[in-house]
């Protein structure tokens, strides 16, 4: 199944299961895709995590109810047998109290008020997808072949939902560490700057699937790995032989790259009859310390293989 098939026939099977206990892992599951890939690209192309779009739909269509309703106020509260708990179990909530928390962030009032209120609910309705891909602005890349890699870096996971926001933090703060010039700590500490400088740490970001779980992935602040013992708090990581399609980045960081990052999943991949991603790791390179300049180079590297 292409990738923009199952994008189609995943939206479909959500709203088939909507009142369901399910999740990207399932989603994923069913249109026979990864986790790590068909969360990544569904995040880019619609601007939704699949936990997102499960909740905003779930609760779109409990406002749909709570109009419907002739419940009185007292039920409204959820009192006895009210019409709140029932819809808290029915969309998937464990209480309540969570299921009416969500449902006013969503909507902007309690369901209490939204009967009164009918004009304030917020409207989600099932996506439909079409994929556009506009010229004026070629991507830049080139397929390269490379061995077996190994990388040492800092590792923490993130989830799909925030990683364009986090993952900056998570640089800013490795940078307030160990990028100046003032050495803090004990040997420990100076044994993981050593590794740092040997291994040019901070010269790739790699994204890692997080087996098990589709809605985390792994991602490092990494270097070559040039061998010998691995400081604790660091890890080393294996990057299997492969052919790489590299983009190029010009502009301040972290625009640039996400920028690109977001053409590859949103154009580049969706569709394309020569290549396909070939395991699911992607890098991101960088040049040097600039990364607010307008000049400043990076790159983003896919794992591919040919099709045919």
């Amino acid at each position: 199944m292409d990738w923009l098939t199952g994008l189609k026939t995943a939206i479909d099977y959500m709203e088939e299961h909507l009142l369901e206990d399910i999740g990207a892992q399932e989603v994923a599951d069913a249109v026979y895709l990864s986790p790590f890939y068909f969360q990544k690209c569904f995040k880019i192309i619609t601007g939704y995590s699949i936990g997102e779009y499960l909740r905003n739909r779930r609760l779109y269509l409990a406002g749909l109810e709570v109009l419907k309703s002739n419940t009185s106020g007292n039920e409204a509260r959820g009192g006895g047998k009210g019409k709140v708990i029932d819809l808290a179990y029915k969309y998937r909530y464990d209480t309540p109290e969570s299921f009416t928390r969500a449902f006013t962030r969503f909507h902007g009032v309690s369901p209490m008020q939204l009967r009164t209120q009918p004009h304030q609910i917020k409207v989600f309705l099932p996506l439909t997808v079409e994929i556009s891909v506009k010229g004026g602005s070629r991507m830049e890349y080139r397929i390269e072949k490379r061995e077996a890699m190994k990388m040492i870096g800092f590792e923490r996971v993130f989830s799909y939902e925030n990683s364009y926001q986090e993952i900056p933090k998570f640089w800013q703060e490795f940078c307030g560490k160990y990028c100046g010039q003032d050495v803090a700590g004990g040997p420990a500490e100076e044994g993981i700057r050593q590794v740092i400088a040997e291994c040019a740490v901070g010269e790739f970001g790699v994204c890692l699937e997080d087996e098990g779980d589709a809605e985390h992935f792994r991602y490092y602040i990494a270097g070559a790995y040039q061998g010998g013992e691995v400081p604790e708090g660091m890890k080393v990581i294996d990057i299997p032989a492969s052919e790489w399609a590299k983009f190029r980045c010009t502009g301040a960081m972290p625009n640039a790259l996400q920028t690109v990052n977001t053409r590859i999943f949103r154009e580049w991949l969706p569709g394309n009859r020569e290549y396909e991603m070939a395991f699911h790791v992607n890098i991101e390179w960088y040049s040097g310390s600039d990364t607010d300049s307008e000049n400043y180079e990076s790159a983003i590297w896919i794992p591919v293989k040919r099709l045919g």
